[in-house]
């Protein structure tokens, strides 16, 4: 059996239909035998499905993927797991041990039905169709469709004016907290982000931002939580009963997971408590109510 991974620099990638690499590990006896990384060829996530059926393998564990990329795979008898993070070879060894759980539906093979997949990062707004490619942040959160409701101010479309908007842009950034703590960085990653001016692809306040900067040039910008990813929404803070939610009983305060709405699709929530049968989560995204700094410089525009 094989067993795919997307896979960027050791970690799981959260974008399905954009990641470079996979890394396929062969199984035997539920045990991992080899592993190599495999490029995805430059295809879309139209085609990746093929790219896997390709090499046989049997099994996907991913981040973030959309109903149409799901439905590919099931079509090509793949299995996937998504809403996985972290490590990749971690990753799998859970997959195999029963603890990987999906986002949508129980990865560990024993029919436990739907419930919380365990996501230690917690990055971006999983709870909407990753296909899209938009983003909710500044590079660092992916695969989010629309934005709405997922507390990050990108779901505003409000009119962003300049000579930009329309096109592809690619900058490198740094972002801060006001006390110079950095929290993100282009320049870690050793690429720049790419997205389209004005189509609601990152937060407001950064689109609005890049709109009329030329090539070359380097801005620092201050944003107001209402600019980046909203102000902390009292109604995000919700209770369920733990007896109702398989796998809840293994959660921490704390702790990072993928919960699923009416749609079917995974949203990322924090535990904030858990007592007398009862856990609450938090939907609110990690960066709501946060005052952000970024230094911008623009290197291309497509």
């Amino acid at each position: 059996m094989k067993i795919a991974v997307t896979y960027d620099n050791g970690e799981v990638f959260q974008h399905f239909g954009r990641t470079e690499n996979f890394k396929v590990y062969e199984i035997e006896d539920n045990k991992v035998i080899s592993s190599e990384v495999i490029s995805s060829n430059g295809v879309g996530h139209g085609a990746l499905a093929g790219v896997l059926a390709d090499r046989n393998v049997k099994a996907l564990i991913c981040g973030g993927i959309g109903g149409g990329a799901i439905n590919a795979l099931t079509e090509a008898g793949i299995e996937v797991c998504s809403g996985a993070s972290g490590d990749t070879d971690k990753a799998v060894e859970d997959y195999l041990n029963g603890k990987l759980i999906d986002a949508g539906q129980t990865c560990d093979h024993h029919g436990e039905g739907h419930t919380c997949g365990d996501h230690e990062e917690g990055h971006g707004c999983g709870h909407h169709d990753a296909e899209e490619n938009h983003s909710c942040g500044c590079g660092s959160h992916e695969g989010t469709e629309s934005g709405e409701g997922c507390g990050c101010g990108c779901g505003e479309r409000s009119k962003i004016e300049g000579a930009n908007v329309g096109k592809t842009l690619k900058v490198h950034y740094t972002g801060t907290f006001n006390d110079g703590t950095k929290f993100d960085s282009s320049y870690d990653r050793g690429e720049p982000l790419e997205f389209v001016c004005g189509a609601g692809m990152i937060i407001k306040g950064f689109d609005s931002a890049v709109a009329d900067m030329e090539i070359g040039q380097i801005k620092d910008i201050h944003l107001m939580p209402e600019e980046a990813y909203g102000l902390p929404d009292p109604n995000a803070i919700f209770h369920v009963e733990i007896s109702q939610l398989p796998g809840a009983e293994e959660l921490e305060e704390g702790q990072q997971v993928y919960l699923q709405n009416e749609m079917g699709q995974p949203f990322p929530v924090t535990v904030v408590a858990k007592e007398a049968g009862i856990i609450t989560f938090d939907a609110n995204h990690e960066m709501a109510g946060k005052e952000l700094n970024f230094k911008i410089e623009l290197v291309e525009i497509c």
